[in-house]
């Protein structure tokens, strides 16, 4: 089908909550590679939004969905599942974590940790304790409760009424955050880095900050791992780079490689809270998508893609300063690891992302200021220096 004729089609047939999309329609991929239904090759520099993190058709990955479809794909949690209970496995001796429940996304893994949170202080015959205090900025999701918990208002105000029991105060004011913090406190969820407002790095100490006063109030701490985790920003998760755990984390994109997939994680004293018939998920946890999990996991841990992602990340930083010192319309360069975004003083990060997409590179922009980077871990100095060349002549135009 050509791509006028997919258009066509989604114009007619699609629910339009995306609008006028990117006029491509991509055909296969390899490595950082993806090919349009025309033959044209692109540079993928976004991995379908930091879920592709060991880039198209993998060998292992391709390999392990191969080999499990061909056995079996879903059987429901009313049994007991092998690759389910090896990828809670991997985890749990990856982490911070003793439990694992699988969901189907990262706003299902969202929201598991939102109910864990309220019914361990229900357990403890605290019902009173409910409230969730987030960020501003920050992003957890498109369900109802974890729009609420979203702290932007475009994602959620047609939806009113919300869900009662959650707050908002700027990221990295710990004093806005303990001045929010009543007897209805029950957790701070909060993303080590906020990727969907423009990569913003939480300072250090003020997580720290935040895991001492969650400790000392009988607080629980979340963290929203669903873009910085696997391996994204250097390390396998992103509160590894802050010297704290916290009580609960999430996990989704990359955890499957693109096959859909949510991790909700838990310290043992928080998970004993849900007792049989508290959650559940009929595909959550399926053969299949553990067998992806399975498999990232393996790429992940044992062929080098977390150190990859941080020494390239460190050479992909470090090379658009470079670039900013020759061209100032560059702000501000910041992220961790292949988790990149890049603030201009101008508002044309938008013009900036198409330029770059008819030069064959695809990377995303949040607003009308900043470029979003989330290449795959894969990623080499050289495809970087690819990049920073095509970025420079696009931005001598500006």
């Amino acid at each position: 089908m050509n791509l006028s004729t997919v258009i066509e089609y989604d114009k007619k047939y699609y629910m339009n909550t995306f609008g006028d999309r990117t006029p491509v329609s991509f055909e296969y991929g390899k490595g950082i590679y993806l090919w349009d239904s025309e033959g044209k090759k692109y540079i993928d520099l976004f991995s379908g939004i930091a879920v592709n993190a060991l880039g198209h058709s993998h060998p292992k990955l391709v390999k392990a969905l191969k080999e499990q479809v061909e056995k079996l794909i879903h059987c429901s949690n009313l049994y007991y599942i092998e690759n389910q209970a090896k990828l809670a496995k991997l985890l749990v001796e990856s982490s911070c974590a003793d439990k694992v429940f699988f969901a189907n996304s990262g706003a299902e893994a969202n929201e598991g940790a939102i109910k864990l949170a309220r019914k361990y202080f229900k357990s403890k015959g605290l019902p009173g304790k409910y409230e969730i205090i987030a960020l501003t900025n920050s992003f957890h999701g498109r369900t109802i409760t974890t729009a609420t918990a979203t702290g932007q208002d475009k994602y959620k105000e047609p939806y009113t009424p919300l869900t009662p029991g959650f707050k908002h105060v700027p990221l990295n004011d710990f004093e806005a955050l303990r001045e929010a913090i009543t007897d209805a406190t029950c957790a701070i969820l909060l993303e080590p880095i906020q990727g969907e407002s423009g990569v913003n790095p939480l300072n250090q100490e003020y997580i720290r900050s935040i895991r001492d006063l969650c400790s000392q109030s009988e607080i629980l701490l979340i963290f929203d791992e669903v873009q910085s985790g696997m391996g994204r920003t250097g390390k396998l998760f992103g509160y590894q780079h802050f010297g704290v755990e916290p009580d609960i984390f999430t996990l989704a994109k990359a955890l499957g490689g693109g096959v859909p997939i949510g991790a909700l994680c838990a310290k043992d004293f928080v998970a004993k809270a849900f007792d049989p018939g508290d959650h559940g998920s009929t595909f959550g946890g399926n053969p299949f998508a553990c067998a992806a999990g399975i498999a990232v996991m393996d790429v992940l841990l044992n062929d080098g893609l977390i150190e990859n992602a941080e020494k390239v990340g460190t050479y992909f930083m470090e090379s658009l300063r470079k670039l900013a010192q020759k061209l100032p319309v560059i702000r501000e360069v910041r992220g961790k690891g292949l988790m990149i975004g890049v603030e201009f003083s101008i508002d044309k990060a938008k013009e900036i992302k198409e330029k770059c997409f008819g030069k064959g590179y695809l990377i995303g922009n949040v607003g009308s200021r900043v470029l979003r980077i989330l290449p795959p871990l894969i990623l080499t100095e050289q495809d970087v220096d690819g990049f920073i060349a095509t970025l420079s002549d696009v931005l001598s135009d500006f």
